[in-house]
């Protein structure tokens, strides 16, 4: 297989014309989807909704979304194409919110998440969220309670820090390499000039839990539609 030269993940708002792209990925990584109209509604009439896109090309390969409620970022959507996990998607979004988040003044961050969603926790803990509490029963699929996680004052020193650290890290990610069929190749495939060789990440690697994979409940949110969080 020849190998196409690296490409760049480009982070931007989600715009109505992104929908049919984010509703691919909606299918793929949730059993009960939104249906076609619900983000259009959030993107057109709810002021507190934020919600971004990962690009490659013309193709939407990730999504993320959160409302700011005052002083209060909550993270409430989260999914990232199946080919495209474990290439840091998911933590480029996430960081892009928390980035948001501290740029409109929100002094924290929350989500919550399933017990069982241990790549989904083990990204969240290393961005600085921990958790405070439970909230019994609240999946409706499977009736699996929700962790509430939080992160430490998002102006802080700790979460300043956390981030400007983090931040030069996914800066300095191996660009992502595709296949000739135009996926992408699993593991680190290609580096930087300059940079060393890195060995392939095993099964249990840090880099392996960087991308949540499993799909998430539905909260019930302020409208008729519901909200979903991993």
């Amino acid at each position: 297989m020849v190998a196409r030269p690296p490409v760049a993940i480009v982070l931007d708002r989600m715009k109505v014309d992104d929908l049919p792209g984010v509703h691919e990925i909606e299918r793929e990584s949730f059993s009960t989807p939104w249906p076609a109209h619900a983000y259009k509604q959030e993107l057109e009439t709810n002021r507190l909704a934020h919600y971004m896109v990962a690009r490659w090309g013309d193709q939407i390969i990730g999504f993320a979304g959160m409302w700011l409620l005052v002083d209060e970022a909550h993270i409430t959507t989260f999914a990232v194409r199946r080919t495209w996990r474990r290439h840091g998607v998911g933590e480029r979004l996430l960081l892009a919110l928390l980035d948001l988040s501290r740029s409109r003044g929100a002094h924290e961050a929350t989500l919550e998440v399933r017990p069982s969603n241990v790549p989904a926790r083990r990204l969240y803990e290393k961005y600085g969220f921990k958790v405070v509490g439970t909230r019994t029963r609240y999946y409706s699929d499977d009736n699996e309670d929700a962790l509430i996680m939080t992160t430490p004052s998002l102006d802080g020193r700790e979460m300043h820090e956390r981030l400007v650290a983090l931040r030069a890290a996914v800066a300095n990610r191996p660009e992502v390499e595709l296949g000739a069929d135009g996926r992408p190749l699993p593991g680190p495939v290609t580096r930087r000039q300059g940079e060393p060789e890195q060995a392939p990440a095993g099964p249990a690697s840090a880099e392996n839990a960087n991308e949540p994979e499993s799909e998430s409940g539905r909260i019930l949110r302020p409208s008729r539609f519901t909200r979903r969080t991993l």
